[in-house]
């Protein structure tokens, strides 16, 4: 009894360490963004802000070339929000294709998908650009949005292996009433996929809210910047970064984040963990 005891003391304490070291980034960015720019590096080793101040939240506010910071705040919502949409509703419907449908040659066009993600987002950048160039897409959401209602290979292959373990004996019921392949997807399958689908949309959330290569090609006006470049123009190679300012909205930009995580971090694990019992 005395040994197990120990064990789980010993467990935990070692749980503690490592979450520590693993927060304690976080934690030195939030104290820096209270320390005056001049003490944040020379202070560096010091957790605790030897004069505490709001300024770098309030030139932060103030956002950069006359556009305020909640702009792109708003910006990264608006794409966030429309490519998670997308990213669910089409990778949902393809992953029932897959599951559900019998067609020739559905084990290749799987392996096909599969295979996109393990394929550098820098091989089709180049084509990409140019092809949505033509469209006349330059400077606007659509290319940051609209390839998300392809399909995330990712997603598909999440909700995909949680279809295949739901009975096949619930579609055939849903055909003896009278369902067919749309009806059984919206009236059966659907809603078992909650927590597929809640685990992939906040996945989709926290990748687009955190791009910044795709914004940085196709974005280019300062009034339609999202989060990510707005911090990247706080630092400026050619003269004074204000570091200040970029760490106070790098911390005001995970709020959207950690308010999204805890609230719906039950449908993370869940979501996860029912796709392996499989």
């Amino acid at each position: 009894m005395i040994a197990a005891r120990r064990k789980n003391l010993l467990f935990d304490a070692i749980v503690l360490i490592v979450a520590v070291l693993m927060l304690y980034p976080i934690f030195w960015l939030i104290f820096s963004s209270l320390k005056p720019n001049s003490d944040i590096f020379q202070t560096a080793t010091q957790l605790f802000p030897r004069t505490w101040t709001l300024d770098n939240y309030i030139k932060g506010f103030e956002g950069i070339a006359g556009v305020p910071f909640v702009t792109y705040i708003f910006n990264s919502l608006r794409i966030a929000l429309i490519a998670t949409v997308g990213a669910v509703c089409s990778s949902a419907l393809i992953a029932y294709g897959f599951a559900r449908i019998p067609f020739k040659g559905k084990k290749f066009w799987f392996a096909c998908v599969l295979v996109t993600m393990m394929m550098p987002q820098e091989i089709i950048m180049v084509p990409q650009y140019l092809w949505f160039g033509k469209l006349d897409w330059i400077n606007t959401i659509l290319p940051v949005t609209v390839p998300s209602y392809f399909g995330q290979a990712f997603f598909i292959f999440l909700m995909n292996q949680f279809i295949q373990g739901i009975p096949t004996e619930l579609d055939e019921a849903a055909k003896i009433d009278g369902c067919g392949r749309v009806g059984i997807f919206f009236k059966v399958i659907l809603p078992l996929l909650k927590s597929s689908l809640a685990t992939s949309a906040i996945f989709s959330f926290y990748w687009k809210w955190e791009e910044l290569i795709g914004p940085m090609l196709y974005l280019t006006k300062p009034e339609s910047y999202t989060v990510s470049i707005a911090l990247k123009q706080f630092l400026d190679s050619s003269s004074s970064s204000n570091w200040g300012a970029m760490f106070a909205m790098s911390v005001v930009s995970l709020v959207p984040v950690l308010i999204i995580f805890f609230m719906f971090q039950k449908y993370i694990v869940q979501g996860i963990s029912t796709t392996g019992l499989k």
